[in-house]
C-alpha cells in the first residue's frame, strides 16, 4: 500500500529538519518545499540534505518578484506599521509561502501539509489561515502542537540532541540558541537568551546590517521616486559614478545595500502576539524602513489631509493587524487591498534621503504633479495669495463651542 504523502515546509534548520526525520519514522513519504524570498541561504546544500535525510524531493520556490510587488509594495503604500514599531517584515512573507506550499502539495498529489511553527507563536496562526482560505479541504500536520513530538521534544536542546544522534547536522548550537527567520525585507531573532527582555543582544546577533557605531563616517544620500505611491526608481552614486534602479527587486535589495551598510533598521521590542501572549522580538528591517518612511515623507506633500486622515485610520492600523493575524486571505483583506490604490493616486514625486550611523532622515522632497503645496500662501515673508484677515474669522467660528466650555467651567468653578 503506498504511504500517504506529506509536503513540508523545510529550512533546512533544526526544527524541520527533525520534524522531516519525524514524519518519515510516522510512515510518511515527504516532499520537502522551500520558498526563495530572498533570505540569505544555501538552496542546494539545503536540498541536499533533505534528501539525505530521507525526502523524496526538495523543490525551491523562488517568490522574490512576488513577494516585493504583492507584499512589501502595497505594504509601503499603505504604510503598513504594527504596534508603531514593526514593519511586518516575517508577517509580509507568510502569505507567499502558504500559497507556493499549497501549489506544491497539490501538484505532488500530498494529502497534508506540515510546517515548523511553534505552538506559542503567531506563524502557525498565519500559515494554517492561509492554507485552508486556499485549499479548504487540506490536513495540517502542527508537530510543536502535537503532545507526542512536545513532549519527546520539550525544547530546542532535546532537539539538538535529536538532531546530534540522528545524524543531522545543523547549524545553530546551544552557544547560540536562538532562532532566526530572514527573507529579502528583513531578519528576526527571538527565543532562547532574548526571552528575558532585559538581556541586550549579543553584539554578533544580528546578520544583516553593521553596528550602527561601527557604521561609515560619512554620510550616503540616495532619492526615492513615487509613482501613485509606489517606489519606482532609486538614484544613488556607486564608486564615484551615479546608478539607478527601477526593476521592483533590484531597486529592494539596493535600498537593502544602502542602508545595511549604515547599520538602518533595527528594533527590539516586546509585542503582543495574536494568540494573546507577549514576545520578545529583534529586527533588521534595513531597506523597508528607508523606503516606508520616505513614502510617508512624501505624502505630507502630495496628499490631502483629510484623505491622508481616513487612510491612517480605516486603512494603515487595519492591514497592518491583518498583515500580522495571518489573515491575508480573508475578505477584510481583499477589501482593503482594493482601497489602497485609489488612497495614493496623488503620491507621486522624489525624496532625497540620508543614512548616518543606524538613523535614516529626509533632507528634501518635491513633485512636478502635485500641487498641495504653495510656496507663496504658506511664507512667513510675503502675503501671496492668502489672506491673514481671513483667519479672524476662522478662530471665532472655532471658539464658539470653546467658549461655552470655558464659562461653564468657571461658573461651576473648576479648573481647566
Amino acid at each position: 500500500m503506498a504511504k500517504q504523502k506529506v509536503c513540508l515546509a523545510y529550512s533546512g534548520g533544526l526544527d524541520t529538519s527533525c520534524i522531516l526525520v519525524w514524519l518519515i519514522e510516522k510512515g510518511y513519504d515527504v516532499v520537502c518545499y522551500m520558498a526563495d524570498v530572498g533570505q540569505e541561504e544555501d538552496f542546494d546544500a539545503a536540498v541536499q540534505k533533505a534528501k539525505k535525510i530521507g525526502a523524496l524531493d526538495c523543490i525551491v520556490a523562488d517568490l522574490k518578484r512576488e513577494f516585493v510587488e504583492k507584499l512589501c509594495f502595497p505594504a509601503i503604500q499603505a504604510n503598513a506599521i504594527y504596534e508603531n514599531v514593526y514593519l511586518l517584515g516575517t508577517s509580509l512573507a507568510r502569505p507567499v509561502i502558504a500559497q507556493g506550499q499549497i501549489a506544491v502539495a497539490q501538484k505532488e498529489g500530498c494529502f497534508a501539509v506540515s510546517h515548523g511553527c511553534t505552538g506559542k507563536g503567531n506563524d502557525q496562526v498565519r500559515f494554517e489561515l492561509a492554507f485552508y482560505a486556499l485549499q479548504p479541504d487540506i490536513k495540517v500536520i502542527a508537530p510543536w502542537r502535537d503532545p507526542e513530538f512536545y513532549n519527546r521534544f520539550p525544547g530546542r536542546d532535546a532537539l539538538l540532541d535529536y538532531a546530534a544522534k540522528s545524524g543531522v547536522p545543523v547549524s545553530q548550537s546551544k552557544a547560540k540558541p536562538w532562532s532566526m527567520d530572514e527573507n529579502l525585507a528583513h531578519c528576526s531573532y527571538e527565543a532562547g537568551i532574548l526571552e528575558d527582555p532585559n538581556t541586550e543582544p549579543p553584539k554578533d546577533m544580528w546578520k544583516l546590517t553593521v553596528d550602527p557605531m561601527d557604521a561609515p563616517n560619512e554620510p550616503e544620500e540616495f532619492t526615492l521616486h513615487f509613482l501613485k505611491g509606489l517606489p519606482v526608481k532609486l538614484e544613488y552614486s556607486a564608486k564615484g559614478s551615479k546608478k539607478t534602479a527601477t526593476d521592483p527587486v533590484d531597486l529592494f535589495l539596493t535600498a537593502n545595500a544602502i542602508a545595511r551598510r549604515h547599520g538602518v533598521g533595527r528594533i527590539d521590542i516586546v509585542e503582543n502576539r495574536f494568540i494573546g501572549l507577549k514576545s520578545r522580538g529583534c529586527y533588521e528591517t534595513p531597506g523597508l524602513t528607508c523606503l516606508r518612511a520616505a513614502h510617508v515623507d512624501l505624502e505630507g506633500l502630495t496628499m490631502d489631509r483629510e484623505v491622508r486622515a481616513l487612510r491612517d485610520a480605516f486603512l494603515t492600523v487595519p492591514y497592518a493587524k491583518i498583515l500580522y493575524n495571518g489573515l491575508y486571505f480573508s475578505p477584510e483583506a481583499r477589501f482593503l487591498l482594493d482601497c489602497i490604490p485609489p488612497s495614493q493616486v496623488s503620491v507621486n514625486g522624489a525624496v532625497r534621503c540620508r543614512v548616518y550611523k543606524g538613523a535614516f532622515s529626509v533632507i528634501g522632497r518635491w513633485s512636478d504633479t502635485e500641487k498641495l503645496y504653495d510656496m507663496s500662501e504658506s511664507s512667513m515673508d510675503e502675503i501671496g495669495n492668502f489672506s491673514p484677515a481671513d483667519t479672524t474669522g476662522f478662530i471665532s467660528v472655532q471658539a464658539i463651542r470653546l467658549k461655552k466650555f470655558g464659562k461653564g467651567m468657571l461658573e461651576k468653578g473648576e479648573s481647566m
